[in-house]
């Protein structure tokens, strides 16, 4: 009977594992930020060559590698390039709430970065992300005629939902390798600020918490101390082979006398407030032994009283 539950709960566990291995979870940490076309007088890449490039964001607060992503990117239908992020460079681990920036240049030759497709901005362009188990992460199709020179189609904020044309005004700028939306405040606390000018709420709201984590520092304290006597006193009834609890109350079982208490609270006291030098509790004594010597003897070097 034990050897068919064990089989049973081995053949779960097989199923469980076979299961898990064949579903594998997308990576919802990366996600397509940021895409420019036509790169005339925009960003430049380490060769000094303005080219369009992609951006990828790591919306989670953990890092991201991108080795063995893949970036697809259609400008007709039937008609999908393929790059596959090389694995074995260090700079594809994207920190988290960072940038990483791909530059479609066609020229995969000149490092991890550079795509092996180019984009035509006359045409509606597709752009896919997809993870190391060729799983769709996430894409965008950018509708022809949308952008212009040095114009980008980027989220409205890193990792938002809603897109928007970049470059086309002052205040909305094209960000590579950056926040697609710059914050110069903190709404939170100027609206703090704004009902709470003197700090009166803040004083009140700091020494509720310190007060609250100190009730809940009595009330552990508190539950821990009753254990240890309950259990220290149900060691004594089994060590006296007491069983009514009402006598192991009135005989104090598992209760300490004053005195010791006293006793240990002194010696602790004592021992914090260094009372006593540092003394060696081991006492060794040697004997000494010398033979006698007329030289050495006393009588020889002491001067005698004359006679009258």
């Amino acid at each position: 009977m034990n050897k068919k539950r064990i089989g049973i709960l081995l053949s779960l566990a097989m199923m469980l594992g076979l299961a898990s291995c064949g579903e594998k979870e997308v990576n919802t940490k990366l996600v397509l930020n940021e895409v420019l076309i036509e790169n005339t007088d925009n960003f430049q890449d380490d060769y000094g060559v303005q080219s369009a490039w992609i951006e990828v964001f790591n919306k989670s607060y953990t890092s991201a590698d991108l080795a063995g992503f893949q970036l697809r990117m259609s400008n007709q239908a039937g008609d999908t390039a393929t790059y596959s992020i090389p694995k074995g460079d260090v700079l594809t681990l994207v920190k988290p709430r960072q940038h990483s920036l791909f530059w479609a240049d066609g020229q995969p030759n000149r490092g991890t970065f550079h795509t092996n497709f180019v984009m035509d901005g006359n045409t509606a362009t597709w752009v896919g992300l997809y993870d190391s188990g060729k799983k769709l992460v996430d894409q965008i199709t950018i509708p022809a005629g949308t952008l212009q020179a040095d114009q980008s189609y980027a989220r409205i904020s890193d990792a938002s939902a809603e897109w928007e044309v970049k470059g086309a005004t002052a205040d909305k700028y094209v960000t590579p390798s950056t926040n697609n939306k710059t914050i110069e405040g903190n709404a939170k606390m100027e609206k703090f600020q704004s009902h709470d000018s003197a700090g009166i709420g803040m004083a009140i709201t700091a020494m509720s918490v310190v007060f609250f984590g100190l009730i809940l520092l009595y009330i552990c304290f508190r539950a821990i101390g009753k254990l240890a006597v309950s259990l220290r006193r149900r060691n004594a009834m089994e060590a006296k082979d007491i069983t009514c609890k009402q006598e192991a109350k009135e005989k104090k079982l598992g209760e300490a006398p004053g005195e010791v208490i006293a006793a240990i609270s002194l010696a602790m006291h004592e021992m914090q407030s260094d009372v006593h030098d540092v003394e060696d509790t081991v006492l060794t004594i040697t004997r000494v032994k010398r033979s006698y010597s007329p030289w050495s003897s006393k009588i020889y070097t002491l001067r005698e009283t004359p006679k009258k």
